[in-house]
């Protein structure tokens, strides 16, 4: 029969085709080969214009649908057949498209299609059946084509889908006119079947969909995408101990689809428009869901386009900086931590895709080293071109400014761990070159040509970016000695000792810049030492060589040394051309170091060896003569005395203040070099205490010229020439050696109190430069563990002299300076902070080497906490013997400084702890029973209160009662009111109630009305979230609302204390209007997101602030003091706008809220009508003149009076 029909359909005459067509039966057609499909389903023998015809088309349809899904035809031959059913397709009537169609949902539904060739049909058979204009059965009723191709759509989507078969669904949809409805319907569907896909079917699948997303739903496709990925992130960090899904694979697949989109955003820049604007939309609602690593990833991907980086690099920029914010907030407050108990922070988010990005993304790499460097540029300390930064702290970073900046280095550096060929973008940042060298030595050798240039033009740079470059290339100048000089290459040793004394010479060239630039590259020489024991002959001789050309030889020729040779003229002006000290303390350091190292590594060449001695008895002798003379020289020696000139103003006192740093500085390194060298001989200790007497001669005389000169450095030292790690030496020597032998020759130092008072004041200097700077001075300066050892040593000897002599019993014999217990509590103040903000991470050692008793512990078994509040306990014990000692006795500035100390390590207790609890119930306790006087110390002392509050509870219960004090304390506005007597705290009294404690409590309610702005802000946010977790977020939204009300309720009537208090006129007024002002407009914000039965339970606790607020801005002629205060007020009236616009502001929302809720919120409000703040000056100007007028009278009168008359007794203040 097939062979007829194809003869037939040959003769190409219609009639006798369609014959034998209509002759064949449904089963007959169903059995035909495929071969004549193409022939008859040209439509010559099946015209659509015949029911017949329209019955065996569509029995055609029904057999090739499942014929080309059955895999046994060529792809050619499929392609073919439904290329040609296609054509054929749109000639069928609407109910036959409509019949097809149904056929195609019904197929889909039951899983049968296997390659998905046949949806290319089915997308045209939609598309005709949608232009169909015949109205078709659906049900018991009738639609058009449109309609009833929407509810296949809807049938469609609604029914289960072989995840096979997903990816040639979404494709098939590109092709299929939709609606917006249809199209969401759409895309919600196939973002549902992720979560039922391989993970490598994945990104095929987002790509179809991103094509897909040119009809619209941008946004659901988008928020899909991210959300999925996302949820697969936080699934693999919980699931990592069982590793159900291979993080490679997790991330390859995730670098795909971020291709992906990006290459569809490159054709479809709206996408890329809508991606920033659902990240900023969601980010406002919840962060964690908007930047989560993925979609950060993706920004950056998209930023290398640069017409979208300004925008995604100020989205990014503006989100790390209110994420870091918001953590400040939180980390702050404890009320704040219980209704946000989860904490979102961006900068691990961001550092989390640099750890990414390690799996081959290297499209992201390129938007990180961007954002890094656009962070550091905008957030970086800001300072004129060879000016010093105004901001120059190092270790924990404090504001959202710095964390960003920070943030910035840290991806660069982390970054470049990963892709390392990114040094050369990096070199001109100096403290970054630095970590990147040592994570990555070997690159600077492939650089050398960038170094030299860059060396060539250093004179062209400031002192501060040529003193940090020098510094980070001598890391690697140390790394390549080590490399090459193991190396079988001895030309390449040359080279490096070439480039030593190039390096060498160059640095001298810097040295007119300060006593900055040289010091730095002489440290470079011992550190060199330290490392190639090979280099120790040249280096010593080229040392040897260049102190030679200053040392006088001549055994009783005083001074030692030419100083005149340090020094350089230009003109008018003179520099220090050669820092002798510091090439003297150089010296002094290799040589101990090659002493105690290379001499125990001697080989057997008997002539290397005798060269070796030659040079270093040549030292020993040198500096062994340096020390005697120097010990004999005066003043006058080395032309100085006590009436020469120091200014820094002319060109002698310039060449006077060189001369005596470097003879002080010479001084110290021979008191180093010889105490090392002693041995605790007595005669040595003698020789050390003579080199102190002539160092503290010139000291006190810089101090006494820059105390006339009233200059800031007048109580500071010079900076020291003394090693960290001898200081720590030193100090334990001076205080806590207590072996027999040694007692003699100590005895010659510790009869010395100015010596002693020394010792301490450079560990303080030195701990100050670790603070500031993050290294030190000397040897190991930059090497973080030895500054931590050294800390911990020096930290136990000022914790004991401190805790064992009392600053009491010293000061009954000093004569003048500070005594060396407080110069050993400033020390360990500046100890804490330094440890917290360097050495975060080794807290616990730390803690537990100062506890001697518990040295043994294990790492793990330290207890932070514990070990804090048993060094607080001892700082509580002297505070209180501070408070109970008599007034002559009272210290007030070591008082501060152990409160401040306190403050420091309360920050090492956990919040939660008991430890924390008793650390706060006694500070409240010392609040209460103790009435101090001392303006400086009642600051610190509240301060520490409302900072440890803060991290227990909301403070507004503690504010409400230290307003009462003080309203009991000054009295009431009106003095005919008899106020109370009641005192919670008695540190509030007459002489710290104001303006000391109202301008503390003013300063902690702004800090709590910044809080309930910040929650509004937050309720405004969560108030527009219309996800699915909306239920979730009304729950957090009546707890945020609770607390704002109860806080502001609580605050009004600590408003309602300080409205009636008669406070001083000035910054107290000032401040409390500005105050009302603040909580007027917070209020006005929050009356737009609560409801009024909320704010009117919320108002009933402070019913009567609003009319007493009213009633006392409105000035009548009544106590003086209303008067005197109306004077002030028109002499400065800047607060008083600003109120008016806020409390008018605020009532016109709370009437508008009044009307909708019909609830009477204004039953305590006045109106505007009855408040007025114009101030009748007719009034007010026969008021003062009156007062004017009694003045006179009485002046005259008290003239009259017999002097031997008794005064007047004033009234007394009613309490």
């Amino acid at each position: 029969m097939a062979q007829r029909i194809l003869a037939l359909a040959a003769e190409e005459v219609p009639e006798r085709l369609q014959e034998a067509l209509q002759s064949l039966g449904e089963g007959e057609v169903r059995r035909c080969p495929a071969g004549w499909v193409p022939l008859a389903g040209k439509g010559r023998g099946s015209p659509c214009s015949q029911p017949s015809g329209v019955l065996r088309r569509l029995q055609l349809y029904k057999h090739c649908v499942p014929l080309v899904e059955s895999g046994d035809l060529h792809l050619g031959k499929v392609s073919e057949i439904i290329g040609l059913l296609m054509l054929e397709a749109r000639q069928l009537p609407g109910h036959a498209l409509a019949e097809l169609a149904t056929l195609f949902v019904d197929v889909i539904k039951g899983g049968s299609l296997s390659n998905g060739k046949s949806l290319e049909l089915f997308s045209t058979v939609l598309t005709a059946l949608a232009s169909s204009k015949e109205s078709l059965a659906y049900g018991k009723g009738e639609l058009n084509g449109e309609e009833f191709k929407k509810q296949l759509i809807n049938t469609l989507c609604s029914s289960k889908w072989d995840p096979r078969s997903v990816i040639h669904l979404a494709n098939m949809f590109r092709d299929i006119p939709l609606l917006g409805e249809e199209l969401q319907f759409v895309v919600e569907k196939v973002l549902r079947m992720f979560s039922k896909l391989d993970l490598q079917e994945i990104p095929p699948l987002v790509y179809q969909l991103l094509l897909l997303s040119a009809k619209g739903s941008k946004k659901t496709v988008l928020e899909g995408i991210i959300s999925f990925f996302n949820q697969l992130d936080k699934r693999q960090k919980e699931e990592q101990r069982i590793a159900t899904m291979p993080l490679d694979q997790l991330r390859h697949v995730e670098g795909t689809v971020i291709l992906h989109i990006v290459s569809v955003i490159n054709l479809d820049q709206d996408l890329g428009e809508e991606l920033i604007r659902l990240l900023k939309t969601e980010q406002q609602k919840d962060p964690g869901r908007a930047l989560c690593p993925f979609s950060v990833a993706l920004l950056l991907s998209v930023a290398v386009k640069h017409r979208l980086q300004e925008q995604i690099f100020d989205f990014l920029k503006t989100s790390i900086t209110r994420s870091c914010k918001d953590l400040q907030f939180l980390q702050a407050s404890k009320f704040l931590q219980d209704l946000f108990p989860q904490q979102y922070d961006v900068t691990a988010v961001i550092l989390e895709v640099v750890k990414n990005s390690a799996f081959g993304w290297d499209h992201v790499t390129q938007g990180l080293v961007d954002l890094g460097f656009s962070l550091m540029e905008s957030y970086e300390p800001k300072k004129p071109f060879g000016g010093k930064a105004a901001d120059t702290s190092y270790g924990l970073s404090k504001t959202p400014a710095q964390q960003a900046c920070r943030l910035g280095a840290s991806i660069l550096l982390e970054t470049f761990k990963v892709v390392y060929q990114l040094l050369l973008l990096f070199f001109y940042f100096s403290d970054l070159l630095s970590n990147i060298v040592v994570s990555a030595p070997l690159v600077l050798q492939t650089s050398s040509s960038k170094v030299t240039e860059t060396f060539d033009n250093l004179s062209f740079l400031p002192i501060d970016t040529v003193q940090g470059l020098l510094r980070a290339v001598q890391v690697n100048l140390k790394l390549d000695l080590v490399l090459v000089l193991n190396s079988s290459e001895s030309h390449s040793g040359k080279f490096i000792l070439f480039l030593i004394h190039t390096f060498f010479l160059s640095c001298l060239r810097f040295a007119r810049y300060g006593p900055t630039i040289f010091p730095s590259c002489l440290q470079g020489f011992y550190d060199v030492l330290r490392r190639n024991s090979q280099l120790a002959s040249s280096i010593m001789e080229m040392l040897l060589s260049q102190i030679k050309q200053y040392y006088l030889p001549q055994p009783d020729l005083l001074p030692p040394l030419k100083l005149e040779g340090c020094i350089m003229a230009q003109g008018d002006q003179i520099f220090l051309q050669e820092p002798l000290a510091h090439l003297l303390c150089c010296i002094q350091h290799c040589l101990a170091w090659y002493k105690s190292t290379v001499h125990l590594c001697q080989g057997t060449e008997d002539d290397d060896e005798e060269e070796d001695v030659g040079f270093e008895q040549n030292f020993e002798e040198m500096l062994e003569s340096v020390t005697r003379r120097m010990i004999k020289s005066e003043l006058e020696d080395f032309e100085l005395d006590k009436s020469a000139d120091f200014s820094l103003s002319s060109g002698v006192g310039v060449k006077n203040n060189i001369y005596a740093i470097q003879v002080m500085g010479i001084c110290e390194v021979l008191i180093e070099y010889n105490f090392n060298i002693g041995n605790f001989s007595k005669n040595k200790f003698e020789d050390v205490l003579g080199l102190f007497t002539c160092y503290n001669k010139l000291s006190e005389i810089l101090k006494e010229k820059a105390g006339k000169n009233k200059s800031t450095l007048g109580n500071k030292i010079a900076r020291s020439f003394l090693s960290m790690g001898f200081v720590s030496t030193l100090l334990t020597a001076l205080f806590r050696d207590n072996a027999q032998s040694h007692e003699e020759s100590l005895a010659v130092l510790r009869s010395s109190t100015e010596f002693l008072r020394y010792a301490v004041s450079v560990a303080l200097q030195k701990v100050q430069q670790l603070e500031e700077t993050g290294q030190t001075d000397g040897p190991d300066g930059q090497n973080p563990e030895k500054m931590f050892q050294n800390l911990c040593k020096i930290t136990r000897v000022l914790l004991w002299r401190y805790t064992s002599i009392p600053t009491v019993v010293e000061e009954s014999g000093k004569k003048k300076g500070k005594s060396i217990s407080l110069l050993c509590l400033e020390g360990l103040l500046r100890i804490f902070n330094t440890v917290q903000q360097l050495y975060t991470a080794r807290i616990p050692q730390f803690l537990q080497a100062l506890d001697i008793t518990d040295g043994d512990a294990e790492e793990t078994d330290i207890n932070v906490t514990e070990k804090a509040a048993f060094q607080i306990r001892q700082f509580q014990r002297s505070l209180v013997n501070q408070f109970s000692s008599a007034e002559d006795d009272f210290n007030s500035k070591e008082t501060q400084s152990l409160i401040t100390v306190l403050s420091t390590l309360s920050k090492l207790l956990d919040p939660a702890s008991q430890q924390f609890l008793q650390f706060l119930t006694w500070t409240v306790k010392v609040c209460k029973e103790n009435a101090l006087e001392d303006i400086a110390c009642c600051k610190a002392l509240l301060s520490l209160l409302f900072s440890l509050h803060v991290l227990y509870k909301s403070p507004v219960s503690l504010l409400r009662e230290l307003a009462q004090d003080i309203h009991a304390c000054l009295g009431d506005i009106d003095q005919d009111v008899e106020v109370e007597s009641r005192s919670h705290f008695a540190i509030v009294n007459a002489k710290t109630a104001a303006p000391t404690v109202c301008l503390l409590l003013l300063g902690q309610v702004d800090k709590v009305l910044e809080e309930v702005d910040w929650l509004i802000k937050k309720l405004t946010s969560l108030g527009s979230d219309t996800s699915e977790d909306s239920s979730q977020a009304s729950d957090q939204t009546q707890a945020l609302e609770k607390g704002v009300i109860l806080q502001l309720g609580t605050l009004l009537t600590v408003y309602h204390e300080l409205v009636q208090t008669a406070l001083p006129a000035g910054s107290c007024v000032d401040t409390l209007l500005r105050s009302l002002s603040k909580t007027y407009a917070i209020l006005t914000s929050l009356i737009k997101h609560v409801s009024a039965a909320l704010l009117t339970v919320g108002w009933l606790g402070s019913k009567n602030f609003f009319p007493i607020c009213y009633s006392k801005l409105t000035v009548t002629p009544g106590s003086s003091y209303a008067q005197n205060w109306a004077a002030k007020v028109l002499r400065d009236t800047k607060p008083i706008p600003n109120l008016i616009f806020a409390i008018e502001q605020y009532e016109k929302f709370l009437i508008h809220l009044s009307k909708k809720s019909k609830v009477n919120l204004m039953q305590y409000m006045k109106l505007s009508t009855s408040r007025d703040f114009r101030i009748n000056a007719s009034m007010l100007d026969s008021v003062l003149q009156e007062h004017n007028t009694e003045d006179a009278e009485n002046d005259s009168t008290a003239e009259q009076t017999d002097e031997n008359q008794e005064p007047k007794k004033k009234r007394q203040r009613k309490k």
